[in-house]
């Protein structure tokens, strides 16, 4: 009895999913199907809805029998019908919105919603109780799982992997997420891989391979998979259900033992592999086309409504509506009765809108872990090393509620402090690998080499009310552009819902810039990821160049406490020169732009001139091309300007931490010639200052993908062999004309008092380039007297 429940309630799910696609009106069949009841646009993905709303149905089920704590995460983020039809039958939908109430007026209203302006999105936006990834790109559900349920120890992410985003990177590699599951502190990812058959117009891989092979595959990927199929509903309905009890009885199981002996495992977990037809319960055919079972069913099946009025009546008809709901509208009591109560729901779940568990960090004091910095220009260090220390002690204080992320560089980028606390790892251990001793079922940070996975698991963490930080290097940034892009959109679209709490923000730190690949060479020179991001949603993105470490420190510890933002933070991990002390890098990092003194001129007149800076790296070239203009014309009057949060040079009418154009010109002045020397493409700054008073004069240097084209400096040009190749730090920098060289000859140039008694000093600061470059070709290394200025 209860599985013919079971049936009619997933029945019912198919009929609204249907109804949401095509119908305006009459949406309960009351009167004969007319085309005045047909929508006028017809929008939506049917393919995958059925098995969404078939998976969602029977995990309400074991969620009523072992009283189980679960999130649903519908990869084929498409199938939006099928995971908006059981979260408004179990009523979630109608309690956030009252207009879609659980009557025949709230089914209208819902059907009119769908894929409407104003209304629902086709896919699962953050508007919809329950979710928590967006699903318009696919292949982050199972991350987003594994990151969900890291450090909850009581939670199950049943997971809807389709099996046309089973054939994309990021999922393929993030079946191995089970490494790092700990059963003793972890929660549990239960993946469904929906076997459909289809793409939007092409079979899928894993349809088309036999049974044994793709059973051994996810066997070799370290689960327990079992099959789910059949000839007739009810035997594919009654497998589920026996195959649901088996995966759920396992996992709570390996919970057990795991917490009982306290002796953490890594166990076969269970995975259920899904064959049902595409588009499943639709007309088999339709003109002579396959409907059911291929690809013509992935999104509207039926598109010529006027001609098939009668097919798509009977379709509607099949599920029996007059069976499944009562003369009002409300789904049969019965039925209803089959929902998971209050927060059990898994579209109330509080897992899915994090912000609700969400815990602010106890944060160390940041003057325990600062570097001393009496003199700037004195003390050299690391910029990347005291961070390592402080995160370490964020673990510390907050065991439980924050991770560190990363492909494989959390050690090359300095930050390997917080080893103390080990590295994630539930795979086979090695004797040689006590060596470093860092391997740890219990660790604190995750490391796989995939950016897209480590960027997923963040992402689900943070979506689930914890903390965290994802650091890579900045050349591979990139690959996880569009990834972030669609974390953004989330983020945007979640801060307009009221319902949803804030979340703590998406942290990226990227290092081993373009600047210092000494090794790696141009392969690795891309600081093209800020160009990606740094137009995005206002509200959501900061990018942040911090020049120091103690700066560093300071940005850190206020991203840390921020949310719904996506925090961009840039820096070398290499020896630098020091700036700042602790309590001037705190009111820098605040106000993300300021005036420093120490490498100035005649601070309190006029400017002759303006040298800017962003990134550390150029930061240090133009310092020390003021140094020597200080040295070489006492007169000129120089102010050093530097920028730590980019969007400051936005007007403030754009971003709200954006200058308004009276400060901007107090910094920059209205006439002034300004020489600002940039981490990353030059073209970007013009972008955000081209409404400025002072644009015209605003000379931008930065890294330039073809130094060959457009060089104004031909007495380099037989140094710009090896393009690709190996480059000393200096190097690159004059190859792309961001030295210090370059940049006090073009102040040179630029002050009308100078250009006629600069010759001199231009034709000095030429052949110390070339020195330069001959000193890189001939030793490999920088000159390290260069250092001293």
């Amino acid at each position: 009895m209860e599985l013919k429940k079971i049936v009619d309630y997933w029945k019912a799910c198919c009929y609204l999913s249907v109804g949401m696609i095509y119908l305006w009106d009459n949406p309960l069949l009351k009167e004969p199907l007319r085309k005045e009841h047909i929508k006028r646009r017809l929008l939506g993905h049917w393919g995958a809805s059925p098995g969404i709303s078939f998976t969602y149905v029977h995990a309400n089920r074991v969620i009523n029998k072992y009283h189980l704590d679960c999130i649903f995460i519908p990869g084929p983020g498409h199938g939006a019908p099928g995971f908006i039809a059981p979260i408004y039958l179990e009523g979630t939908l109608s309690e956030y919105y009252p207009h879609f109430s659980q009557d025949e007026e709230g089914l209208k209203n819902l059907f009119r919603a769908f894929s409407f302006p104003g209304g629902l999105g086709s896919h699962c936006t953050p508007d919809l109780p329950g979710s928590i990834q967006e699903g318009g790109e696919l292949g982050y559900s199972l991350s987003h799982a594994f990151g969900a349920v890291f450090d909850h120890p009581n939670l199950i992410a049943i997971t809807l992997v389709g099996d046309g985003e089973a054939e994309t990177g990021p999922l393929a590699t993030a079946w191995h997420c089970n490494k790092f599951l700990n059963p003793i502190r972890d929660g549990a990812v239960l993946p469904v891989l929906l076997l459909n058959g289809y793409k939007i117009n092409n079979p899928t891989i894993l349809a088309r391979i036999e049974d044994d092979e793709l059973l051994n595959l996810f066997r070799g990927y370290g689960y327990e998979p079992k099959l789910v199929d059949g000839l007739e509903k009810m035997e594919v309905h009654e497998k589920m259900a026996q195959t649901m009890d088996w995966c759920v009885e396992r996992i709570l199981s390996f919970w057990e033992e795991a917490r009982t002996s306290q002796k953490p495992f890594r166990p076969k977990w269970p995975m259920i592999i899904l064959r049902i037809p595409k588009g499943w319960t639709a007309p088999r055919e339709v003109d002579g086309h396959y409907i059911e079972g291929y690809w013509r069913s992935h999104q509207v099946p039926i598109t010529d409504v006027d001609k098939h009025l009668k097919v798509l009546e009977e379709w509607l008809r099949s599920y029996e509506p007059e069976k499944l709901f009562d003369e009002r509208g409300k789904l049969r009591e019965d039925l209803r009765d089959l929902s998971p109560k209050g927060s059990k729901r898994m579209s109330a779940n509080p897992y899915a809108n994090g912000g609700l568990l969400r815990i602010p960090l106890k944060l160390p004091e940041l003057k325990e872990l600062a570097i001393s910095v009496q003199e700037p220009l004195k003390t050299f260090y690391e910029n990347t090393r005291p961070l390592g220390k402080f995160l370490r002690e964020v673990i510390r204080k907050n065991p439980d509620n924050f991770r560190v992320f990363g492909p494989d560089e959390t050690h090359s980028n300095r930050l390997h402090d917080v080893f103390e606390f080990g590295k994630v790892w539930i795979a086979n251990v090695l004797p040689e690998d006590k060596d470093e001793g860092y391997l740890s079922p219990f660790g604190r940070t995750v490391e796989v080499l995939s950016e897209h996975t480590v960027e997923g698991l963040l992402e689900g963490y943070i979506l689930t009310g914890r903390h965290g930080l994802l650091n890579t290097y900045e050349g591979f940034a990139p690959i996880i552009s569009s990834m972030v892009n669609q974390f953004g959109k989330w983020l945007d679209i979640a801060s307009d819902v009221p319902w949803r709490m804030p979340i703590s923000s998406l942290n990226l730190l990227l290092t081993s810039v373009v600047w210092r690949q000494d090794h790696n060479g141009f392969t690795h020179q891309d600081p093209g990821f800020i160009n990606a991001i740094v137009d995005k949603w206002p509200n959501v993105v900061r990018v942040y160049f911090p020049p120091d470490a103690n700066t560093l420190l300071c940005t850190v510890w206020m991203c840390l406490q921020s949310t719904n933002r996506i925090n961009i933070i840039i820096v070398d991990k290499q020896s630098h020169p020091q700036y700042l002390d602790l309590q001037s890098a705190i009111k820098h990092a605040e106000k993300g732009i300021g005036i420093w003194d120490f490498a100035s001129n005649h601070v309190e007149d006029e400017p002759d001139v303006v040298v800017a800076s962003c990134g550390d790296i150029p930061t240090k070239e133009a310092i020390y091309a003021c140094l020597m203009l200080r040295d070489a014309f006492p007169d000129l009057r120089i102010r050093f300007v530097n920028v730590v949060n980019l969007l400051c040079l936005t007007p403030n009418s754009e971003h709200p931490d954006g200058l308004t154009d009276r400060d901007f010109d107090s910094y920059f002045t209205k006439d002034k010639p300004v020489i600002f020397n940039f981490h990353g493409y030059p073209w970007l700054i013009h972008r955000l200052t081209y409404r400025r008073t002072n644009h015209s004069n605003l000379h931008v240097r930065g890294y330039r993908e073809n130094r060959k084209i457009g060089i104004d400096a031909t007495y380099l040009t037989p140094f710009l062999k090896g393009r690709g190749g190996i480059t000393t730090p200096l190097q690159l920098a004059i190859l792309n004309q961001i030295d210090r060289f370059s940049i006090a000859m073009d102040v040179v140039e630029r002050v009308p008092k100078l250009q006629g008694r600069g010759g001199s000093f231009k034709d000095k600061l030429k052949n110390m380039q070339i020195s330069a470059l001959e000193y890189a070709y001939t030793y490999g290394v920088d000159d390290p007297n260069l250092e001293k200025l």
